[in-house]
């Protein structure tokens, strides 16, 4: 026994069907796209949401159902893979941003207490600062100073990728090595 289609494809432009086409008989693009283009041209081309599951290599009715929800919604975009379980990501880009931010700021003494920053004295920074981050980990700011181009220096402070302090005559001087964004780790 057959289920009523509730939500019917809508008409797809040509740009739309000339890109499923393509994504559809492509040998390098992931299978979980090509499966999903195919699918969806068979509904476009009148197929039911069995027929058209069976096109795409798939066993389920139901997520075809789902996948022409999605593209009748989003578009194109609807052929990409959601967010496929785990954690969900808590610290987004703005958050990054802040920790960097905060990693950058020469600390105050009587304010930090701290001369240079460590993951510990960075995180009580966070963690105490009034548009601040009150559940940060040091695992968490470890991993986006990393991202960032951060590392850690034998003095026990953190430094930039590519940037160095030396005394010159006039005082302490920052110099970047110009070759520095390649030398950043993946």
């Amino acid at each position: 026994m057959t289920r009523r289609q509730k939500d019917r494809l809508r008409e797809m432009t040509e740009e739309e069907q000339e890109y499923l086409e393509r994504v559809g008989r492509s040998g390098g693009a992931p299978a979980s796209h090509v499966a999903r283009a195919k699918a969806l041209l068979a509904v476009a081309a009148g197929a039911s949401y069995t027929s058209a599951a069976k096109a795409g290599g798939r066993k389920s009715g139901d997520a075809v159902s789902n996948l022409v929800s999605r593209f009748n919604q989003e578009g194109i975009g609807a052929i990409e893979p959601q967010h496929g379980g785990g954690t969900p990501v808590v610290y987004g880009q703005v958050e990054r941003e802040r920790i960097v931010k905060e990693a950058r700021r020469q600390p105050e003494r009587e304010k930090d207490g701290t001369a240079s920053w460590s993951l510990k004295t960075l995180q009580r920074a966070l963690r105490q600062a009034p548009e601040g981050l009150p559940g940060v980990s040091t695992y968490t700011i470890y991993i986006v100073l990393r991202e960032a181009g951060f590392s850690w220096q034998k003095d026990g402070s953190w430094c930039e990728t590519g940037q160095v302090k030396r005394k010159r005559q006039g005082g302490i001087v920052a110099v970047s090595d110009p070759d520095g964004e390649a030398k950043k780790p993946d």
